[in-house]
């Protein structure tokens, strides 16, 4: 009796032990059965660590590529750009017709799609959108200006857009616009639920509604923006992710330790000089980003002494572009001669550089009667941009550079919104900041950066030049390829004398991420939705 007793006390404390086991091992694997090959559960949410906070999350009020980095995946647009180029692609609409005069777009859009408050996208929301853009101004929407200006402006060159029917929308133009396709497809002009921006007029900017792979959560300022899958997304079976967590991690440096430690997923802004260390590291890889950008000075027109060519002229013979290149991209960068990266179709590589020459430098601030020097500010980033990682030392290199020609320039920063808003009202006399490309044609450089109709939205040095203007616009208008390349050749040759900027740099952005992060496609825009991106 006594030894029956003892073997099922055994019995009973071996089960009790089994259960306990069984309980804790469901713990650590937060309860989830296994969906992934090979035990454990399939890791669902990619935190992504950047350099800066997004500025808003209505991407039509900024020009920032942080806000857009979010946006992509919130918004959707009419077309799209393909997975690592500019080529167009069927997006909301699922097919467009160009009338022979190049005036008339009418696109039929995608049925059954809803914007994640459950309204209904149809052609009233992409008038409704349209409409709200083109009655504001540059100080609202100050990307809109990629159509010529607003509803009074001269140069606005979309005459009316109506809903034809509930899923055909049509687009009457002024004037033929040569990349208004391509316009078309660029972040600012993802479709927001019109419901959702008369619910929260202003603070929309705080609470975007949109139709993409990815619905708002919570935004907590200079942190984490918080995203999570739509359940109703229109294409089945997307997106891979169940979260998204954007992170701001200032220092390039700090974020590759987030990523080494686990705490990220992937970062952005890999410095050069760090390329090697994540290539050893059989826990990491390096992704290469398609380049299509520029670094650059700006040099503000309407500063003095900047007001005078010879000045400007002067301070592009004064900065050693290549020693630049040397000590902080590590090869992966070019000296940039015109605002416009090669890739770029209509570059003019016929131009000659502003070459590296003090004594030339001297001469011309002589002859601009500064040949004492000045005192300037020189305005550095605060954070890594892809086009410059390591911005703050850079300053510190140009520094030394001019004042080897009397130029005593005083490094100055801010925060990264309040840079762009100072810089965007022409407050800063010399400024570094650059431009990732939106759509891949050249009136995206030229006409965005550097025209006079695009102060006070993109062009920052207060340049103007109504030779440069008329021109822009002619290739604007023009539809011939060819005949569009030769404008602008002849347009890059006004810019390079009148010197509003100095071009720095064209550099291939680098980017590093866990080995497990799987069809993480970087575009050459800087920005990309997440879509199809999973882990091993």
């Amino acid at each position: 009796m006594k030894k029956s007793i003892k073997v099922l006390l055994i019995a009973l404390l071996a089960i009790s032990m089994f259960l306990v086991g069984c309980s804790k091992s469901n713990q650590e694997t937060g309860g989830k059965k296994d969906n992934a090959s090979g035990g454990g559960s399939k890791k669902d949410t990619l935190v992504y660590g950047r350099g800066g906070d997004s500025t808003s999350l209505d991407p039509i009020t900024t020009t920032e590529g942080e806000t857009f980095k979010v946006t992509d995946n919130i918004f959707e647009n009419l077309v799209n750009y393909g997975d690592q180029d500019t080529t167009i692609h069927p997006g909301l609409a699922e097919s467009w017709e160009v009338s022979a005069d190049s005036l008339t777009y009418t696109f039929k859009l995608r049925q059954g799609v809803k914007f994640h408050d459950g309204t209904a996208f149809n052609a009233e929301a992409v008038v409704f959108n349209f409409n709200r853009w083109m009655n504001g101004n540059e100080d609202k929407f100050p990307y809109y200006t990629m159509f010529g200006g607003y509803v009074n402006d001269e140069g606005h060159v979309i005459k009316e857009v109506k809903a034809i029917d509930d899923y055909t929308v049509q687009f009457t133009l002024k004037r033929p616009q040569a990349p208004f396709l391509k316009n078309l497809a660029m972040s600012p002009f993802g479709i927001a639920s019109p419901d959702a921006v008369k619910k929260y007029g202003d603070d929309f900017r705080s609470h975007p509604v949109g139709t993409g792979p990815f619905k708002f959560v919570e935004w907590k300022q200079n942190d984490t923006i918080t995203l999570e899958k739509n359940p109703d997304y229109w294409q089945k079976g997307l997106p891979k992710l169940n979260k998204v967590i954007f992170r701001v991690i200032p220092e390039n440096t700090a974020r590759l330790n987030a990523l080494s430690n686990g705490e990220i997923d992937v970062m952005d802004g890999l410095n050069n000089s760090d390329e090697a260390t994540v290539k050893a590291n059989d826990q990491l890889q390096v992704i290469e980003r398609p380049s299509m950008n520029v670094g650059y000075i700006g040099l503000t027109t309407t500063h003095k002494p900047l007001d005078n060519k010879l000045v400007r002229q002067a301070i592009n013979h004064a900065i050693d572009k290549k020693s630049i290149i040397k000590a902080f991209y590590g090869g992966k960068a070019e000296a940039a001669v015109n605002p416009m990266p090669p890739s770029i179709e209509g570059y003019n590589d016929a131009i000659k550089p502003y070459e590296y020459d003090l004594d030339k430098a001297k001469e011309l601030l002589k002859e601009a009667g500064y040949e004492k020097g000045f005192d300037i500010d020189l305005w550095a980033m605060p954070v890594a941009r892809p086009y410059m990682p390591e911005a703050q030392k850079v300053a510190e290199v140009i520094q030394e550079s001019l004042s080897k020609i009397g130029i005593k320039a005083k490094i100055q920063s801010v925060d990264w919104a309040t840079y762009l808003e100072k810089a965007r009202k022409g407050e800063f006399g010399m400024f570094m900041l650059g431009w990732t490309g939106d759509n891949g044609d050249p009136d995206n450089f030229l006409y965005t950066l550097l025209d006079i109709d695009s102060i006070g939205s993109n062009n920052y040095s207060y340049y103007s030049n109504d030779e440069l203007h008329n021109l822009l616009i002619q290739a604007q208008t023009e539809t011939d390829q060819a005949k569009r390349n030769d404008l602008y050749k002849k347009a890059q040759v006004i810019i390079h004398d009148d010197a509003p900027w100095v071009p720095l740099v064209h550099s291939v952005p680098l980017l590093a991420a866990s080995k497990d992060v799987m069809n993480y496609l970087p575009h050459p825009t800087g920005s990309e939705p997440l879509t199809k991106v999973e882990f091993k």
